[in-house]
């Protein structure tokens, strides 16, 4: 069997966690066996309507009023609970902040290896994974042995993909001999604030601006842009450094990892640290002064002019399109 730790926000799992589903149902039907999910937090049950879609069979939910909260010694005290009660031979999670540590902490537990950030997984004896390592710029194989495998799955190694036809969903309910020491390290209630803007994780367009954007006023074109297009704004790491954005901007290694459909970077040389936040993404536009920056060479289009001018341009276009005007025949 193989077991699926589902992330979620009251119910609805993460992107990320509909990712691991849709690799898991794949193992699943690979290994001839069947899927079953575990979801811990408040309304975790209300999981099991999106599960039906992605081959899950039984939803374990771990039934505790103190796993409201995350608390990732006892998250993974309630996993390794149920994996030593249903016996599964594969276990797997995101890569995100959350599942990686919650995970490691079922390794920990159980005293089993595992195999962290893998982009592909081949079922066998051993099972042959590939894995991102330095952050993404190094893809190793690896082999994964162990009784049970435990597996985190790299943010946007795939797209997630529901199955042609739904399961009938059983819910299983059960509570974890949690003890006090698990939640000495445990995260505090959040006020969310609603900005009003589109997250760069779930953005289908994305406004990136680098050092080349010139300065925190620039930002200004790509804010009108991403606004045009209905996407979100993102930033290197030298945007943040020099303070014109703040960090939740920030796309890269050590920022937010994007999937959009467009990304277009605007004066951003390419540092594989970014590279690796954005290399998801179906299609990257460069706008750029040096036509030898790194990122040019990895975008699907390019446009080699001075960032405010170009966006200048490009965002009379888009609001002349947006308006309904005819089109201007060139001069």
């Amino acid at each position: 069997m193989v077991l699926a730790f589902i992330e979620h926000v009251a119910g609805a799992p993460t992107m990320l966690s509909l990712e691991v589903l849709t690799m898991a149902n794949r193992l699943a039907g690979e290994m001839g066996t069947q899927l079953e999910a575990i979801a811990i937090g408040p309304n975790a049950a209300a999981a099991t309507g999106i599960l039906s879609s992605y081959g899950v069979s039984t939803l374990h939910v771990a039934d505790d009023g103190r796993l409201a909260d995350y608390a990732p010694a006892a998250w993974a005290h309630a996993i390794a609970e149920l994996v030593r009660e249903v016996d599964p031979d594969v276990v797997i999670g995101t890569a995100s902040d959350r599942g990686g540590e919650v995970m490691a902490h079922v390794a920990t537990r159980m005293k089993l290896p595992m195999a962290a950030n893998c982009t592909e997984i081949a079922p066998g004896d051993p099972f042959t994974v590939i894995r991102q390592r330095w952050g993404g710029s190094l893809l190793e194989e690896a082999h994964l042995k162990g009784t049970i495998k435990l597996l985190t799955l790299a943010p946007h190694a795939l797209t997630a993909a529901a199955s042609p036809s739904r399961t009938e969903v059983t819910t299983h309910a059960f509570s974890p001999a949690l003890d006090d020491k698990d939640f000495r390290v445990r995260l505090q209630p959040q006020v969310e604030v609603d900005t009003g803007k589109i997250s760069l994780a779930q953005a289908r367009v994305v406004v990136g601006g680098g050092r080349g954007v010139g300065s925190a006023e620039g930002f200004a074109a790509l804010e009108e842009l991403a606004g045009l297009l209905g996407g979100a704004v993102g930033c290197s790491r030298a945007v943040t450094s020099l303070g014109w954005r703040p960090h939740s901007d920030q796309v890269g290694q050590t920022g937010t990892r994007i999937a959009p459909d467009l990304y277009i970077a605007c004066g951003i040389s390419g540092a594989i640290q970014h590279m690796v936040g954005c290399r998801a993404a179906k299609h990257i536009l460069a706008i750029n002064t040096d036509a030898g920056a790194p990122i040019v060479a990895q975008a699907d289009y390019a446009v080699i002019g001075d960032v405010q001018k170009v966006l200048a341009a490009v965002n009379a276009e888009v609001r002349r399109v947006k308006a309904g005007e005819p089109s201007r025949s060139p001069a």
